[in-house]
C-alpha cells in the first residue's frame, strides 16, 4: 500500500491543538519548544491558552499549524517507530508545504518556524487591511467556472483563483473590487460565494511584496534534499533539489495552490492512502472528493497515532 503524508494548512486552526502531543509524549513536546525558541516567545501557551483572534494572526496560524504537525511526526518517529521515509511522497496546502518539507528533512522545525512566521508577517503586510479580499466558490462549480467568474471579477479590480481545492470548493483572491464583482458573476451563475474572514488576498499578485521578502529568507536558509519527494503547490510535481525548493515557494505566495490536482497526481502514481498530520481533517475531506478511491485518515490525537501505527 502506497501512501502520502499530507499537512493541513490555514483554516486547520483551533485553540488548544496539539496540547494531547505534547501531554503525551515527550518527543512531541520538544517540537513546541524548540518553535518557542526559534521565535523568541511561547507560541505553544498562545496555542493551548489564548484567544481565538490571536492565533488566527496569520503570523502566529502559520507557524503553529506547522509545529502540530511536527510535533506528531516526531511522535510517530520516536514514539512508533513510523518514519516519513516510509511514505511515497509527502505535500501541504499552502504554509502546509513547508510543513512538508520540515518533515522530509528539507527544513528544521526551527528554520521552518522563523520562516512561517516571516511568511505571515510578509504576507499581512503586503496588502492594507481592507484593500483585499477572498471568497469561497461552493457548489456548482469547477476550476473552469471559477476562471470564468474571475475573469468577470477582474474587469473590476485583480480576482484571481487562488485555491482549487476540489470540484465544489475553489477559493478567489484579489481586491475588493475584484473579488465582489466576482461574487456578483459568481451569484449571476447560481454559484454560492462566500467572503471568507481572512487579514489578506492570499496567493493572489497583490502578495508580490511577501514573495520578494519570502525570496531573501530563503536565500538565507540551508535547505537539504528531502527523504522523500514534495509535490509543489505550484506545480502539482514532486520536488527534491533545493534550489528548485526555493524557487517553488516564492513562486507559492502569488501563486495557485493546485491542491485538487495535487492529489490526483498522487492518485495516479500509485498512492493509495493519504494521512493527514496535524491540526483538524480539512483535507481529509478534500481527498475523499478528489480521490474517492484511496483512503483518507487524520492524525490529530495521541490514539491516532498508535492505530495509525499498527496499521503498517
Amino acid at each position: 500500500m502506497s501512501l502520502a503524508f499530507i499537512f493541513p494548512g490555514q483554516g486547520s486552526q483551533s485553540i488548544g491543538m496539539g496540547k494531547a502531543f505534547a501531554d503525551a509524549f515527550g518527543s512531541a513536546r520538544q517540537v513546541f519548544e524548540e518553535v518557542d525558541d526559534a521565535l523568541g516567545e511561547k507560541l505553544s501557551r498562545l496555542m493551548w491558552q489564548g484567544e481565538e483572534a490571536d492565533l488566527t494572526l496569520t503570523a502566529n496560524t502559520q507557524p503553529a499549524l506547522m509545529a502540530v504537525s511536527l510535533a506528531a511526526v516526531r511522535a510517530l518517529d520516536m514514539e512508533f517507530g513510523v518514519k516519513v521515509a516510509s511514505a511515497s511522497c509527502v505535500a501541504g496546502h499552502s504554509l502546509g508545504e513547508y510543513s512538508a518539507l520540515a518533515a522530509a528533512g528539507a527544513f528544521t522545525v526551527a528554520d521552518a518556524a522563523r520562516l512561517l512566521r516571516k511568511r505571515g508577517e510578509a504576507m499581512q503586510a503586503a496588502v492594507p487591511v481592507g484593500e483585499g479580499a477572498m471568497a469561497s466558490l461552493i457548489g456548482k462549480v469547477d476550476v473552469e467556472l471559477a476562471e470564468e467568474i474571475a475573469a468577470e471579477g477582474a474587469k473590476a479590480g485583480i480576482c484571481v483563483v487562488a485555491n482549487d481545492n476540489n470540484v465544489g470548493n475553489v477559493v478567489i483572491s484579489g481586491s475588493v473590487d475584484g473579488v465582489n464583482a466576482a461574487i456578483d458573476a459568481a451569484k449571476a451563475r447560481g454559484v454560492r460565494a462566500i467572503l471568507l474572514n481572512v487579514s489578506a488576498p492570499f496567493h493572489s499578485p497583490l502578495m508580490q511584496p511577501a514573495a520578494l521578502a519570502m525570496a531573501e529568507a530563503l536565500d538565507a536558509v540551508e535547505i537539504a534534499p528531502p527523504v522523500v519527494p514534495v509535490i509543489a503547490n505550484v506545480t502539482t510535481k514532486p520536488t527534491a533539489t533545493p534550489s528548485e525548493i526555493r524557487r517553488l515557494l516564492v513562486e507559492q505566495v502569488t501563486g495557485r495552490v493546485r491542491w485538487r490536482e495535487s492529489v490526483i497526481a498522487m492518485a495516479d502514481a500509485g498512492v493509495t492512502r493519504f494521512v493527514e498530520i496535524g491540526a483538524g481533517k480539512v483535507l481529509t475531506g478534500m481527498v475523499k472528493r478528489g480521490a474517492p478511491d484511496a483512503e483518507g485518515i487524520a492524525l490529530n490525537e495521541p490514539a491516532q497515532l498508535e492505530a495509525f501505527a499498527k496499521t503498517l
